[in-house]
């Protein structure tokens, strides 16, 4: 009898410490990103594919917008609980004095590329030669719009002296360079690996690697984040600490996957047609995956200092940089694996 009580006691102690700490607060989340294929978000679709939300119990709709600034859109409106996007989102939604912060870091480097028309790069030797191009960016107000008004404006030019035209993030923006409709993009892969192979694109500026961030930025420039609502965040801190699981753990699937693994776990529309060409673009991108999945000090500097030299409003505003990022959920979930 003594013995009996003894294993029960210890199944229930085994029980209670496998239980979570606190109660799961929401299971069904909408999620909004703007161009889901994009590799700058492969992290989003390791998770859904490989069911890791499922593992935490959370059941996760996308919506895939035609850039970040309409997910910011959706999440300030209240129609998508949280977004994968560009971390430069939640500098300036502090700078407005609106409370969204960062939860994990997906990439350190920014994977985007400036490119000119083949037909135009002879007349583009620097940036301020961009002067009066119409640049195409996945939309405006997105972080590839960011992205090239920073490029700008270390040449004195404004934010005003070329025309920014959303192109979309896939086939779209593709189009777009062979049909003319713009002179020069800003995108990510596939995307660009496929105007590179066939001809159309001479690339300008790149941060796909840490060398060429380096170059342009001087260090470590947070690129896509997952970002929240601080009141969403404080009521539902479950709920985030298993969103946080799951994408942690497709870094670190990420981390050891081949280009191969990629191509396998994505839909074969991401592969734009061309399935050798999504391979080297994987493998041309991988460098930019967060291993650590926090956004560090230096990089929220460093993503304050490249929004600041042209955004007016930001020059003149306030930021606590430290509520841009909530790092207790990663260093949870990186205890745990």
């Amino acid at each position: 009898m003594r013995l009996l009580k003894l294993v029960t006691g210890a199944l229930a102690l085994g029980l209670a410490l496998a239980a979570p700490a606190q109660a799961q607060e929401k299971k069904d989340i909408v999620l909004g990103v703007g161009g889901k294929g994009l590799l700058y978000y492969l992290p989003l679709t390791i998770a859904e594919r490989l069911g890791y939300f499922k593992e935490q119990g959370l059941d996760v709709t996308i919506n895939d917008f035609g850039g970040g600034a309409k997910s910011l859109q959706a999440l300030v409106g209240g129609s998508v609980d949280v977004v994968t996007g560009a971390y430069e989102h939640t500098i300036r939604m502090q700078a407005k004095g609106q409370d969204i912060r960062a939860v994990i870091e997906l990439g350190r480097f920014p994977g985007m590329v400036l490119a000119v028309k083949k037909d135009k790069a002879a007349q583009v030797k620097s940036f301020k030669d961009l002067k009066g191009f119409k640049v195409g960016v996945t939309a405006p107000g997105s972080s590839t719009n960011f992205f090239v008004n920073a490029l700008i404006a270390k040449e004195g030019l404004k934010p005003t002296d070329i025309s920014i035209i959303g192109v979309g993030a896939g086939a779209s923006a593709v189009a777009a360079v062979k049909k003319g409709d713009i002179d020069a993009l800003v995108n990510l892969d596939p995307v660009i690996s496929k105007l590179s192979q066939d001809g159309d694109i001479v690339i300008l500026a790149d941060s796909r690697t840490e060398e060429d961030n380096m170059k342009l930025f001087g260090g470590n420039n947070p690129a896509a984040v997952v970002y929240l609502k601080n009141d969403f965040i404080e009521k539902n801190p479950e709920t985030v600490q298993r969103l946080v699981n799951a994408f942690y753990k497709a870094l670190k699937w990420l981390e050891k996957a081949t280009p191969e693994d990629v191509a396998k776990a994505v839909p074969p529309e991401y592969h734009l047609g061309d399935r050798a060409l999504y391979l080297a673009a994987v493998k041309a991108s991988s460098p930019m995956y967060s291993k650590s999945g926090v956004v560090t000090a230096e990089g929220q500097k460093n993503g304050y200092e490249l929004l600041v030299q042209f955004d007016k409003e930001l020059q003149q505003a306030k930021v606590d940089l430290a509520k841009t990022f909530e790092g207790r959920f990663v260093q949870k979930a990186a205890s745990r694996m």
